[in-house]
C-alpha cells in the first residue's frame, strides 16, 4: 500500500503596493513557508492597485489578505502574517 503524497499547498496574497505592511506580509509568507511548507507551496503575489477590480472579484476586503487556494477548503487571514502559529493554525498548514 502506497501513502499518497501531501497535497502542495497555493497560496495568494492580495497586497496594494509596496508599503511596509505588504513587503513584511510577503517576506513573513516567504519564510513561513520555506520552514514549514518545504518544497510543496506555491505563491502568488496580487497587487491590488495594478488589478483593483480582483479585490470585488475575490472579494477581498482588506490588505494584505492571504488565501489559501488548495487544498480545499479555501481559506482567509487578514494582515502582515507575523504570528507564525496563528498563521499555521488558522491556514491549516501546519507542520503536523
Amino acid at each position: 500500500m502506497t501513502t499518497s503524497p501531501t497535497p502542495p499547498v497555493r497560496l495568494t496574497l492580495y497586497i496594494a503596493g509596496q508599503t511596509p505592511k505588504s513587503l513584511a506580509a510577503i517576506e513573513n509568507l516567504d519564510r513561513i513557508c520555506r520552514e514549514h511548507l518545504p518544497g510543496r507551496f506555491t505563491i502568488d503575489v496580487v497587487d491590488l492597485r495594478k488589478n483593483p477590480q480582483l479585490a470585488r472579484e475575490h472579494n477581498i476586503v482588506a490588505i494584505p489578505t492571504l488565501v489559501r487556494e488548495l487544498p480545499e477548503p479555501m481559506r482567509k487571514i487578514i494582515g502582515d502574517l507575523s504570528d507564525t502559529q496563528k498563521v499555521l493554525v488558522h491556514l491549516s498548514v501546519g507542520a503536523a
